[in-house]
């Protein structure tokens, strides 16, 4: 089974925008191409999940999301990303996709051969952890975005993804 590292997308791998729609907004964190970089030299998949009820709420489209996560992916870099996996729903829907709940990672270990309990989420919400939680996968919250505003308990608390990344490499090698 391969090892991934899951990362949040808004708010750890890029400044945190409400709701991004426009790609113009989009900022990827400075240090997160060298860790994306340094984590995949060691062999691990990187994999995006990221809720987006922005599209369930109607407050922008797929095409809007896309846009956005093309952006993400120019600015961090090619072959940095190894899938992106999104949930649609609005926070009222019955969803077995929209984090906490733990569908998008099982279906990336399904679509991946993907050991969970060998891998690791990274995030700034406790829905991040609790996701992780949720199929014994380890856990990162990282303090940008939301992340110095949750309560939760993860495996790890970092400053940024590259702490997270060190954090990674030093623990699930």
């Amino acid at each position: 089974m391969r090892q991934a590292v899951f990362f949040d997308r808004d708010g750890t791998l890029m400044e945190e925008a409400g709701y991004c729609s426009d790609p113009s907004l989009v900022r990827v964190f400075p240090a997160v191409p060298n860790a994306l970089r340094a984590l995949k030299q060691a062999g691990f998949l990187n994999i995006v999940i990221s809720n987006q009820s922005g599209i369930g709420r109607g407050y922008f489209d797929e095409a809007q999301y896309r846009a956005v996560q093309d952006e993400m992916l120019r600015q961090i870099g090619d072959n940095l990303i190894d899938a992106s996996y999104f949930c649609a729903d609005a926070p009222d829907a019955t969803s077995s996709c929209r984090k906490p709940e733990p569908g998008m990672l099982l279906e990336a270990a399904r679509d991946f051969e993907i050991g969970l309990d060998r891998s690791v989420m990274i995030g700034d919400k406790s829905s991040d952890i609790e996701c992780a939680r949720r199929v014994g996968a380890h856990s990162v919250l990282v303090a940008t975005g939301y992340g110095a505003l949750q309560d939760c308990q993860p495996d790890f608390r970092a400053t940024g993804v590259t702490d997270a990344a060190q954090w990674v490499l030093s623990h699930l090698r």
